[in-house]
Order: C-alpha cells, then sequence, then structure tokens
C-alpha cells in the first residue's frame, strides 16, 4: 500500500471480546509490518474515541491523523459490533475509518447487510490470513485517500476565510462567468478594481482560471 509519508503512519484498530483473537490478529498485522491497538470491547473502543476527539462541547469528533481502518466481532457481549457500527455511521466515520467484520458462520447475513449499508468487507471465521490482510491494506488505502481529500478540502476553506468580503463578490460572480466590465458595474466600482481583486482571489486561491477556481470549490462538501 502506497500512501504519502505526510499522513503518518496507518493503524489497524482491533475490537473483539476474546483475548487470543486480538493477540493473534496483532501478530499477524506485525508479520506485514502494520501497527495496531487492541480492544476487548465496543464500549472500551468508543471510549478511546471520545477521548480522542476534539471540538467544542456538544460537537467533539474524531478525527484520525493517520489511515485507520477498524477489524470488528460481530458478536460481542454488551454493544455488538453491529450495534456499534451504526454508531460509527451517525459519526460519519466509516469512510475515514473502513470496517471489516469478523464473523461466525450464524452472522454471515448480518454482515452482509452490514456491507450493504457502508462496511468496507466482512470475513467468516476461520479466515485466510493472507486474504484479510490484503483486504486490511486496501481498507487502509480508501482510508488515506479520504483522510487526504478531507486535509485538502480543509485547506481550500482555510484560503476562502482569508479572501475579504469584497475579494468574496468578485469570485462569485467570476465563478458565475461575469466578465470583469458586468462585474463592475453590478458591484459598482471601477474594472481596474475587479482586475485586482481578481488576481488577489487567483492568487490566494492558488488558481490560474476562473475553470479552475470553480473546480476547486466545487469539491468542498
Amino acid at each position: 500500500m502506497s500512501t504519502s509519508a505526510s499522513l503518518g503512519l496507518p493503524t489497524v484498530y482491533l475490537v473483539d471480546d476474546e483475548d487470543v483473537v486480538r493477540d493473534a490478529l496483532a501478530w499477524l498485522l506485525r508479520s506485514r509490518r502494520l501497527l495496531s491497538e487492541g480492544y476487548a470491547s465496543a464500549e472500551a473502543f468508543e471510549a478511546m474515541l471520545e477521548s480522542r476527539s476534539t471540538g467544542p462541547a456538544g460537537a467533539r469528533l474524531f478525527k484520525p491523523n493517520a489511515p485507520c481502518c477498524l477489524l470488528l466481532d460481530v458478536r460481542m457481549p454488551g454493544m455488538s459490533g453491529i450495534q456499534f457500527f451504526e454508531r460509527l455511521i451517525e459519526r460519519k466515520l466509516v469512510d475515514l475509518m473502513p470496517v471489516i467484520f469478523l464473523t461466525g458462520h450464524g452472522d454471515v447475513p448480518t454482515a452482509v447487510a452490514a456491507v450493504k449499508r457502508g462496511a468496507f468487507d466482512f470475513f467468516e471465521k476461520p479466515f485466510s490470513d493472507n486474504a484479510l490482510v490484503d483486504r486490511v491494506e486496501q481498507a487502509l488505502a480508501r482510508s488515506a485517500e479520504v483522510l487526504l481529500a478531507q486535509r485538502q478540502q480543509d485547506a481550500v476553506r482555510q484560503r476562502l476565510s482569508e479572501l475579504t468580503d469584497r475579494e468574496r463578490d468578485v469570485m462569485r460572480l467570476v465563478i458565475e462567468g461575469r466578465p470583469n466590465k458586468l462585474i463592475a458595474d453590478e458591484l459598482n466600482i471601477s474594472v481596474r478594481t475587479v482586475e485586482v481583486h481578481r488576481a488577489r482571489v487567483f492568487e490566494k486561491m492558488d488558481v490560474r482560471s476562473a475553470v479552475e477556481l470553480a473546480n476547486l470549490l466545487r469539491g468542498l462538501t
């Protein structure tokens, strides 16, 4: 798996109530030079997410600073893997932290339904070690893509925040395809002033054309 070094080292989270399973998975991942963290319950893992969340009270979010994925047992005491998966959907984490379910034979239909809800994949126990780790690496690659896209969007939002109100006005009309003369008429400023603001917008947003600027802003979610 190739990811940008700036994203940091990927981590695989292991949530299974059986110590022997977590230990075996950790050993398997180490054989592929993958870092992992193990948790004996969904509640323990959720507590970790909360402890590492940031943001204002009532709107705290867990935002990984490196690619990650989750190996999640379907059937556990307390909160089940499926119940916890629903909470991850609510947190909008299943793209940034792809979920691979580990399931017994009787839980396969449930795992299939979870995949339709956005889980990355599922593996029935006993599973092929190589096939599982191959899929984990694909999940980490997906996480890296999403994380990189989020960082790029954050950078665009930061550039937008540095525009003045007048530059925003000019930018809006530039994106609509208005020529400088019409922008000047609508904003009641000179064409020369429009040209100056337009140039500053392009410089601050790091673009070279109105089309490039429109495409950059269209990517924001």
